[in-house]
């Protein structure tokens, strides 16, 4: 918005004579005439200092000697916006906006209020109209501020379009790329996020942030195959980004290639320094490799250098666990779940482990109380109504009849009501259930074979099946 470099009529030794010039009026020495030139450079240097109240009294002299000219009236306005006056600000701007005065400068200023004040539908409003008649190498950042508007008002579908315009008008803006890969992971949109940057990459094959931002959508969308791909690109670009081989590292623990994962969580550690989730990570590896000594070295290590990490104490838990400690495990994991009591995972944990040494009433807590925090979790709901089937079938039904009623994202909830209904000798109502389970989710119904492998003898249930 302004240019503090601008020495056609001024060098900076004239600049920095003015300031001293202006400062001593300040402190009460007369100041004799600056003409609007001078005054505009040294107005503009204290707004761009953030020297408003400097700014401010500049601009006032000018308005006093130049009343003619609207310019001073709007570097008071953004003086005043910069000590907070929004309001006075505002009140300057709707006075001059009908003026002859660069309108893009205007627009921006009054969006700039109307964002502060958290108006968010006019500061889109005059970015729009600034964008009508700014110059075209400033519309990409025209664009991102709009962005930031739709933003804020949680509309991430039209900030994704105007990010998208920014791209288009410099494919070099990486904040913009960094905001439309926000965007779309906020409203899920991982397919359109990965068009968006394979796009952008094939006019900037050389955009590292491009590669590991693509990774990160394919790793979103579950095909960590894709990610590791795109990671492996950016790593070419630019080897010593440390995120991008920690993502990389995460998606080799989702592929179950722990070695690899090891290797990736390593370099995280040569290129910054010891890092707590890291380390944690490698000991969840090493804990998939049954290497239980190395893994709680490494779980140790985390909490060391982050002693309220929860996934390093909920580590060392499921050591104890695994190794026949189950009472020692609980200890640990609960100490997990002081640091992260909103954590569905964990309770899920613990719910496991007081299932493991018959205490009934702790496990069905803590099931319940991981199923309130995420009723979408599929594995604890399963592993739920395993743990209530084993004293009743039917006081487990009438659970997840209940649960089915409030939660409707539960998908393997509809499969789970199927196997509860044949266990309880209701084999017509789990045929009926069954069928509308393959009609809306053929692939999700047939997880009932895995969940109940002794339907595989049942004709009549793998005839359903093969029908549809």
């Amino acid at each position: 918005m302004f240019d503090d470099d601008d020495d056609d009529d001024f060098s900076q030794n004239k600049l920095n004579e003015d300031i001293e010039y202006f400062e001593a009026h300040l402190k009460g020495a007369t100041i004799g005439f600056l003409d609007s030139d001078r005054l505009e450079a040294l107005i503009d240097h204290f707004l761009i200092n953030g020297q408003y109240v400097k700014a401010r009294s500049a601009a006032e002299l000018g308005n006093y000697h130049f009343n003619y000219n609207p310019l001073f009236n709007l570097r008071l306005a953004q003086s005043l916006s910069g000590l907070g006056l929004l309001t006075d600000a505002l009140d300057i701007l709707n006075h001059i906006e009908k003026t002859t005065l660069n309108l893009v400068e205007l627009h921006l200023t009054k969006a700039a209020i109307f964002s502060q004040l958290r108006d968010h539908k006019n500061a889109i409003r005059y970015f729009k109209l600034a964008l009508e008649s700014c110059e075209i190498e400033d519309r990409d950042d025209v664009y991102l501020d709009i962005a930031m508007e739709y933003q804020n008002i949680g509309d991430y579908k039209a900030a994704c379009k105007v990010l998208a315009e920014a791209l288009n008008a410099n494919p070099q803006n990486e904040a913009a790329l960094y905001e439309i890969a926000f965007c779309y992971d906020q409203s899920g949109n991982y397919e359109k996020a990965i068009k968006c940057y394979l796009d952008f990459i094939d006019e900037n094959p050389y955009s590292f942030t491009a590669w590991y931002n693509l990774g990160n959508a394919f790793s979103k969308s579950e095909n960590y195959e894709k990610a590791i791909w795109a990671y492996d690109y950016s790593t070419l670009i630019n080897p010593s980004f440390s995120p991008v081989h920690f993502n990389m590292g995460n998606a080799y623990l989702s592929l179950e290639k722990y070695h690899q994962a090891i290797e990736k969580f390593q370099t995280c550690i040569n290129l910054d320094g010891d890092d707590a989730m890291a380390l944690c990570y490698i000991g969840e590896a090493h804990e998939q490799l049954n290497e239980f000594d190395l893994s709680r070295h490494y779980y140790q290590m985390s909490i060391a250098l982050s002693p309220t990490l929860p996934e390093a104490w909920l580590g060392l838990g499921i050591i104890d666990d695994l190794e026949g400690n189950t009472k020692e495990g609980i200890v640990l994991i609960r100490k997990a779940l002081d640091f992260d009591p909103e954590n569905a995972a964990i309770h899920h944990v613990l719910a496991g482990a007081y299932e493991k040494i018959d205490n009934v009433s702790e496990a069905d807590k803590y099931y319940q109380s991981s199923l309130s925090l995420d009723a979408t979790d599929e594995d604890c709901l399963m592993d739920y109504i395993a743990f209530k089937a084993k004293t009743s079938s039917v006081d487990a039904l009438h659970f997840l009849q209940s649960f089915i009623a409030n939660n409707k994202s539960n998908a393997i909830s509809s499969v789970l009501e199927v196997n509860l209904n044949w266990m309880l000798g209701q084999k017509r109502n789990a045929l009926e259930l069954f069928a509308k389970c393959l009609t809306n989710d053929e692939s999700r119904a047939k997880q009932l074979f895995e969940i109940n492998p002794s339907l595989l003898d049942d004709k009549d249930f793998v005839s359903l099946s093969q029908d549809e």
